[in-house]
């Protein structure tokens, strides 16, 4: 369980912080990250970052007379890098958080969520996987009080993704009934037995019915 914790009520830090523990789990497993989409998106906004710094120093130094053209152009480009910058991190990207591979096979991975719904949805592309979307409960892997736990954030991602299943055997849960079915944690941080044993009990009730 991790030292530091967030609020449970809020969507944006349930995300990034399985955004962030998804990919040390993956670089911990050997998963070579591949950053050149994030490193395109960066050079864009560096680039209309120094044109806007360059165009404020001139605008500064010389006046507007002397500078209004190059001013125009500026505004120009500024204006296509920011539009490049959109559309790179809404229909390229599209979520990505993390790219690589290991062993010769590639795994892209981009998460969302949706309003009021405390679940997070992971798209995974793979060449075992082809490309399909997950969802699974935060309170899966976080406590009531914002902790995060990792182990059964790993176990759901090794149970459900093949290539991650075969990098870390350990983590993958196979039972009877649902291998992506994993225990939420309580507020100490262990599993609870609640989901998996409940799940079991109905199995169990319905086949004696039967």
């Amino acid at each position: 369980m991790s030292d530091s914790h967030i609020s449970p009520y809020s969507l944006n830090d349930l995300k990034n912080t399985t955004d962030d523990a998804l990919g040390n789990y993956l670089r911990g497993l050997h998963f070579k990250q591949d950053n050149s989409k994030l490193d395109f998106r960066l050079a864009i906004g560096y680039t209309a970052v120094a044109i806007a710094a360059v165009t404020f120093v001139a605008d500064y130094k010389l006046g507007w007379d002397a500078t209004k053209n190059g001013t125009a152009v500026a505004v120009a480009a500024y204006a296509v890098l920011n539009g490049i910058f959109t559309y790179w991190m809404y229909f390229v990207e599209k979520g990505l958080i993390f790219e690589g591979s290991r062993e010769g096979r590639k795994i892209s991975l981009a998460s969302r969520t949706k309003k009021h719904t405390p679940t997070y949805f992971l798209t995974v592309t793979s060449a075992l996987d082809k490309s399909r979307e997950l969802d699974c409960p935060f309170t899966t892997w976080f406590t009531e009080d914002g902790y995060f736990v990792a182990k059964p954030f790993q176990q759901w991602l090794a149970s459900t993704v093949d290539v991650i299943g075969e990098a870390d055997v350990k983590s993958a849960v196979k039972d009877e009934t649902d291998s992506s079915q994993v225990p939420e944690v309580e507020s100490n941080g262990t599993p609870s037995a609640s989901g998996a044993d409940a799940r079991s009990k109905g199995t169990k009730r319905s086949k004696r019915k039967g």
